[in-house]
């Protein structure tokens, strides 16, 4: 089982997030972001990654379930996801879609 811990860190900046200061938290990491989007409603199935990822939501919603723990992980604008290699993991998007931003560790 993973040990490293996923976590979710709330937005607690400006009301009005932007890809541009999101991006700029990347850098200042050194990290390089790309950008994805789904439609509202759409799925991931359970899956694991061998890579670290960092995501941050710039606009929408995306919940994130982890079978291991029976957690739920719902993030908004602003809102990023470390999410540890191996961890097992599926996603169902929000009403109004999602655009994210993604990085690999």
């Amino acid at each position: 089982m993973q040990e490293s811990k996923v976590e979710v860190q709330r937005w607690s900046g400006p009301k009005d997030v932007n890809e541009q200061t999101l991006r700029s938290i990347y850098t200042e990491e050194g990290l390089a972001p790309y950008c994805w989007s789904n439609a509202p409603g759409d799925v991931y199935n359970t899956h694991t990654h061998s890579y670290h990822k960092v995501i941050y939501v710039v606009r929408g919603s995306i919940t994130f379930g982890l079978p291991d723990t029976g957690e739920h992980l719902t993030l908004h604008a602003g809102d990023r996801l470390n999410l540890p290699a191996d961890v097992s993991h599926n996603a169902v998007v929000g009403t109004e879609g999602v655009v994210c931003l993604e990085a690999h560790r």
